[in-house]
């Protein structure tokens, strides 16, 4: 795994050894193995959290009480090549409802062979968060975050696929 951070942009990387078609799916549809239950907006525990795989649609996280937090919109959705949604959580941790002031995060899948894939995520534009974005920057960037999320996808390619 390796990972890049330019003023506004935090970028992960990582290899999977699933076909491309396989990647993408696993990403999308398994999201919620993906995503740390921990990493929560609600007042009570996520149950599950789901991608909505269309544009337009939304990454919702739905807690024991059936609360909803929808706190991403799918901005591009062209598999098997990338997915692109929101960052709609400003730098306390908030629901951002602004658009213009929120990031983006763009998951590129590359074939790397018949059997690999080179899966590379861009969180970008962390500017437009105002305030605090430097702070969001470095936690993107940070083990338990980004880094976090990809290798758990790593161990769903092993598990999943």
């Amino acid at each position: 795994m390796s990972t890049t951070t330019a003023p506004t942009t935090v970028t992960q990387e990582v290899t999977v050894d699933v076909p491309v078609d396989t990647a993408f799916r696993l990403f999308t549809e398994q999201f919620d193995k993906v995503k740390p239950r921990e990493h929560n907006l609600l007042a009570v525990p996520i149950t599950e959290t789901v991608f909505e795989p269309r544009v337009g649609g939304h990454i919702v996280d739905r807690g024991e009480d059936g609360s909803e937090c929808r706190w991403s919109r799918v901005l591009a959705f062209d598999p098997p090549e990338r997915v692109v949604f929101s960052w709609d959580i400003s730098p306390s941790w908030q629901l951002e409802t602004d658009p213009d002031r929120t990031s983006e995060v763009e998951v590129r899948f590359t074939p790397e062979g018949e059997n690999a894939t080179r899966v590379r995520l861009e969180h970008r534009h962390l500017d437009r968060h105002g305030d605090g974005w430097e702070s969001l920057a470095m936690t993107m960037a940070s083990e338990g975050a980004w880094p976090l999320y990809l290798q758990r996808y790593v161990d769903v390619t092993r598990t999943d696929a």
